[in-house]
């Protein structure tokens, strides 16, 4: 794929600190000996509100330092300009573009919306919808791992997280097991933004490390997971009758 100028970046502060993570409980390289680690694996995450301290993008910046801890190459999408979909002809808009070229290099997700009116918010299926199932012969999302996350002004709850789970499914993703719900994520925050040491904090650590051990373990096997017959028709590309491999 050739290199672009991507704009539509979020930039970590501080990425190597992790003030609440205690190191000796940690396995640096969760997906040691499940795979191979080399290249480290690519995860995209989305968060879900364009507000100027928005604990959904807190809380996928430490997931992001988190991954990058434990040798994933992350990159976290500003959807700050990203027009609503069918708003612009043919979704021609650079932001979309650039999306879809974030979600073509990724091999996992992370994807965490605030519970609005008790459901994802509209920005965050705003870049899912951007995300086709198909686009120039590829398959942005599929086969790719995904890790679901939201975050709640009030009690917790699992709406956000139900939706997200339903949406990666539609994209044909391997949505993990496990899950971060953060209530009252208004509390879970230090005045430069940093989260505190908690419960919470901890699920997010483990949410990212078995994120990163499936990533590693589906990836030899990635195409064959998600080969369908119903695609082998639509593309004419037959099995090798030979020996059945497809």
């Amino acid at each position: 794929m050739t290199a672009m100028p991507f704009t539509r970046l979020r930039h970590l502060s501080e990425p190597t600190h992790l003030p609440a993570l205690q190191p000796a409980y940690v396995h640096k390289r969760p997906a040691q000996g499940l795979g191979e680690l080399d290249p480290p694996p690519r995860i995209l995450l989305l968060y879900g509100s364009l507000r100027e301290r928005s604990y959904s993008r807190l809380v996928v910046e430490e997931a992001a330092r988190l991954l990058q801890f434990f040798g994933c190459e992350t990159r976290i999408f500003d959807p700050s300009d990203l027009p609503l979909p069918d708003q612009v002809s043919g979704d021609d808009h650079p932001a979309v573009h650039e999306l879809r070229e974030h979600s073509l290099w990724s091999e996992g997700h992370v994807w965490c919306s605030p519970e609005r009116h008790g459901q994802i918010t509209g920005i965050m299926k705003t870049q899912i919808d951007h995300l086709p199932l198909a686009y120039k012969g590829l398959r942005p999302t599929q086969g790719r791992t995904l890790a679901v996350m939201q975050v709640s002004a009030g009690s917790q709850s699992f709406n956000s997280v139900n939706t997200l789970r339903i949406l990666g499914r539609w994209m044909r993703m391997f949505t993990i097991p496990n899950q971060s719900s953060v209530a009252k994520a208004y509390d879970e925050f230090d005045a430069a933004g940093r989260m505190k040491p908690s419960s919470y904090y901890d699920r997010i650590v483990d949410v990212c490390e078995e994120l990163v051990r499936f990533t590693v373990m589906l990836r030899p096997h990635g195409e064959r997971l998600v080969d369908r017959y119903s695609e082998r028709v639509d593309m004419g590309r037959p099995v090798n009758l030979a020996d059945g491999s497809l």
